[in-house]
């Protein structure tokens, strides 16, 4: 252990702050946006000469100065780290880091889950997470009907077995349409919760809307996401070069570790829907439907539902309940959306949305 000093860095401490953005962009490394808590490790001088932050259960934006590399200060920070993790109540960690470095970790006690090649390895503190992840889905399934209980039953009859990842923020006639399409096209349609609670509408809530919404649907098996498939907000920009980087790089171990989903499930349909206006929906789907074939899997990419000439989106919603025209929005949602948004239940959740500067997510 080495005497220096590890301290909570605050966002208002801007010196501070100026010398941990020097010294990550000295180990090559970019700020990631997504952050909510950062620490620094100072010298005799009070020069920071190490750092770390922490996102959610994640780890992030680890660097030690190349002027103090060797001397386990790196471990020092990961300890510290994941002591603050714990101390928060969580203890089921994460991180991405570059392949040249996923020994050291591996070292700390944390296990590969997916690797990208040449660009990052996403790994886990505990030894068969992922393992024990993909034989939960498939010993169990959540279905929408009393009668039925939680095991898929595959005949020789099952042919299409297709997967859907939706995170309904909040869940619009766009999104039913998708699900009733590949509903439809399919024998078992496993429908996969975004579960991370990043987005404006709480995921209790995107879960019951999803569900009731599309109720009528006998062959769904829904699942939580958990902590394995991978949002924008969980996603690391910070060691990758340029935006292009950052979405290959997402999209790449997105579809590594679905790859594993699919062989467990049997799952050989992919359904996506089309964003007109989405740049980086755009680049996830072009390399979706080149890479997924590779391993047997269709790519379906659904044109979006119009309504008056226009693709609808959640963003669209979000913008009308943003603006206090909670009535436009009736003829974008299914009933169980608008019944929701229009009750008192949804006070919070509105004025979140009112309070919130930018809720079109591009």
């Amino acid at each position: 252990m080495s005497n220096y000093n590890i301290a909570k860095i605050y966002p208002n401490d801007r010196f501070a702050n100026t010398q941990i953005e020097k010294l990550l962009q000295e180990e090559g490394i970019r700020r990631d946006p997504n952050l909510d808590y950062t620490c620094g490790m100072y010298d005799e001088d009070m020069n920071i000469i190490a750092t770390g932050s922490l996102f959610g259960n994640t780890l992030r934006c680890m660097a030690v100065s190349h002027l103090h590399q060797g001397e386990g200060l790196m471990n020092e920070i990961v300890t510290h780290l994941i002591e603050i993790q714990f101390e928060r109540g969580n203890t089921h960690l994460f991180l991405y880091t570059k392949c040249d470095t996923a020994k050291f970790f591996g070292d700390l006690g944390f296990s590969e889950i997916a690797r990208v090649s040449d660009q990052l390895v996403f790994m886990e503190n505990r030894r068969t997470g992922f393992s024990d992840y993909l034989k939960k889905l498939q010993n169990s399934c959540t279905k929408n009907t009393p009668s039925s209980d939680n095991n898929i039953e595959y005949s020789r009859n099952t042919q299409n077995i297709a997967a859907l990842v939706m995170n309904a923020n909040p869940f619009t006639n766009g999104h039913l349409y998708l699900v009733e399409k590949a509903a439809a096209e399919n024998d078992i349609l496993h429908l996969f919760m975004v579960s991370e609670d990043a987005s404006l509408v709480p995921y209790s809530v995107r879960k019951r809307l999803i569900m009731e919404a599309t109720s009528h649907l006998p062959n769904i098996c829904y699942h939580d996401s958990g902590p394995y498939i991978i949002s924008n907000a969980t996603f690391p920009s910070y060691f990758q070069k340029d935006k292009s980087s950052i979405i290959t790089g997402h999209v790449l171990l997105d579809l590594t570790i679905f790859k594993s989903i699919a062989q467990t499930l049997h799952i050989n349909r992919r359904y996506v829907g089309e964003e007109p206006t989405s740049q980086v929906t755009g680049i996830y789907n072009q390399i979706m439907a080149k890479e997924l074939p590779k391993s047997d899997i269709e790519c379906i990419i659904v044109p979006r539902l119009e309504h008056d000439g226009t693709a609808i989106s959640a963003s669209t919603v979000r913008q009308a309940i943003h603006d206090g025209k909670i009535e436009s929005i009736k003829p974008l949602v299914p009933e169980a959306t608008y019944q929701f948004f229009t009750s008192s239940e949804a006070d919070e959740i509105i004025k979140k949305i009112q309070e919130h500067e930018n809720v079109i997510h591009y």
